[in-house]
């Protein structure tokens, strides 16, 4: 096995760095397009007929998707009216450099155009009419949104010409259709879980095989993946050519293995949701039938959930699969490997405390993530996203408080190891420095805020605060570990 560093390997994979890299060029956005659209919405937009919706993400405040569209009238040959019209012909072309898509059709042309909506990832789509007579003029541009890549924001204006201008202004931030119909041509199969408050801070493994034999063969460490419950939900999808079988195994919060586990059928295009509760979960009951377990075409066997304990509790729904509790015995062959490492070889983790090594360290890198995400929603040029900066600011400084916990929790379980006195330096070392450049990032992010002039909130000078303690007590540590190490 290859030389491991304990700590530098959790946590140095987890940072990410919470200011954009500078020597990336952000999408901008087409703000000549923006002003004019909006000047035309301010001085000839009509009540009647407007539709404005948003949709963000519960957990990250960042929009998801948005509609705007709002009818215009004006007199036509009206100088000043024209003269607005004519700043759409300038300003579409002057900004075409920064979408991906752009049209122009004129009065006349027979070419009439919709746009494809996606939402809600890729589980809703419709279709917006765009133009719809060939007496209309449009100005269409798609570019990608700047905050998130999966996103595409739309920016159209319709109008037709009589004695008067009667016309249309669509503003639209969606996903992004090419990446959904990729999706769906390569037959993703996808899980869907959400799991009770008293076990949210479980994970998922993922194991695969092409038949039920094969999974049966595979170790607990075998899996593909290990899936973090991020705010009581966790997600996960593999592109797949055909049918195979598969396996979801829960990891408890203390890193030990379920020793139950659901087998089902992963069959492409489909999705399979589930709920997990302490003890059992329900499942979506029509899966069976559409991947053909109850006609045969099942590649495994039905009811191939693993029941440890047969005894069904009295207050357990009807439609719920019980997946009850069974005492484990210790693993003496476990115990005697962690024992048998003479201090002049290098130490390695067994395969189990590996195995609850790196799960701790996914829930850590998970909570990262989040904190990073939450960043990026802060926008003070947007109103929408820095009117809730106070309850962004309070998240981060949660989740940063998990995170520190979830730190520590892990050292406590490395501690327990019993690691030679001459490799602990090795083992204990790398680890801090990564944390503290996670706390630094975030320090420099707001000390740079200030340093523009933005005014922060209350909530986010209590984040600093907190950061610069999390500073202070990861030098400490570090200096006090090295101290012991000599």
């Amino acid at each position: 096995m290859k030389r491991i560093i304990i700590m530098l390997l959790i946590v140095s994979s987890a940072i990410t760095t919470i200011s954009a890299d500078p020597s990336a060029a952000p999408q901008k956005k087409p703000e000549s397009v923006i002003n004019t659209l909006n000047a035309i919405i301010q001085k000839f937009g009509q009540n009647e007929g407007q539709v404005y919706s948003v949709n963000r993400n519960p957990n990250t405040g960042i929009i998801e998707s948005s509609t705007k569209i709002v009818p215009f009238h004006c007199k036509a040959n009206h100088m000043q009216n024209d003269n607005v019209l004519n700043a759409v012909a300038i300003n579409f072309p002057k900004d075409e450099p920064m979408a991906y898509q752009f049209l122009h059709v004129q009065p006349g042309s027979n070419e009439m155009f919709s746009l494809k909506v996606i939402t809600n990832n890729g589980s809703n789509q419709s279709t917006q009419r765009i133009r719809t007579n060939r007496n209309q003029e449009m100005w269409f541009m798609c570019c990608k949104n700047p905050e998130n890549p999966q996103l595409r924001d739309v920016y159209a204006i319709v109008w037709e010409r009589t004695d008067e201008i009667d016309g249309t202004i669509y503003m639209i931030t969606s996903l992004r259709p090419d990446m959904y119909e990729k999706a769906a041509e390569s037959k993703m199969f996808k899980i869907v879980g959400r799991v009770d408050e008293n076990i949210k801070d479980s994970l998922y493994n993922i194991y695969i095989a092409d038949s039920r034999e094969a999974l049966y063969n595979l170790e607990d460490h075998e899996y593909v993946a290990c899936i973090p419950v991020v705010n009581k939900r966790f997600e996960w999808q593999t592109e797949l050519t055909k049918p195979c079988v598969g396996r979801l195994r829960c990891i408890f919060p203390d890193g030990e293995l379920c020793s139950a586990w659901i087998d089902l059928d992963f069959v492409p295009g489909e999705t399979y949701n589930i709920t997990v509760h302490n003890g059992y979960y329900d499942e979506d009951k029509d899966y069976e039938r559409r991947v053909g377990r109850q006609s045969g075409h099942s590649l495994i066997k039905p009811n191939a959930v693993k029941v440890i304990d047969p005894i069904r509790p009295k207050d357990l729904p009807d439609n719920a699969t019980y997946i009850g509790p069974v005492e484990v015995e210790e693993d003496a062959e476990e115990a005697e490997y962690i024992k048998a490492s003479p201090s002049n070889n290098l130490w390695e983790p067994s395969p189990a405390q590996r195995m609850q090594f790196v799960a701790k360290g996914t829930a850590i890198e998970a909570k990262m993530k989040s904190v990073k995400a939450m960043y990026q929603s802060l926008d003070p040029k947007n109103n929408a996203s820095w009117m809730r900066k106070d309850l962004i600011f309070d998240q981060i400084t949660k989740q940063n408080k998990e995170v520190d916990a979830a730190f520590h929790d892990l050292l406590k379980f490395i501690k327990s190891f019993e690691i030679p006195a001459d490799q602990k330096a090795e083992f204990y070392g790398g680890g801090y420095k990564p944390m503290m450049d996670f706390y630094t990032e975030q320090n420099k992010a707001l000390t740079e805020m200030i340093s523009s002039g933005i005014q922060l909130p209350k909530s986010a000078q209590k984040t600093q605060k907190a950061l610069n303690k999390y500073i202070e007590k990861y030098m400490t540590e570090m200096t006090k570990l090295m101290s012991e190490m000599k």
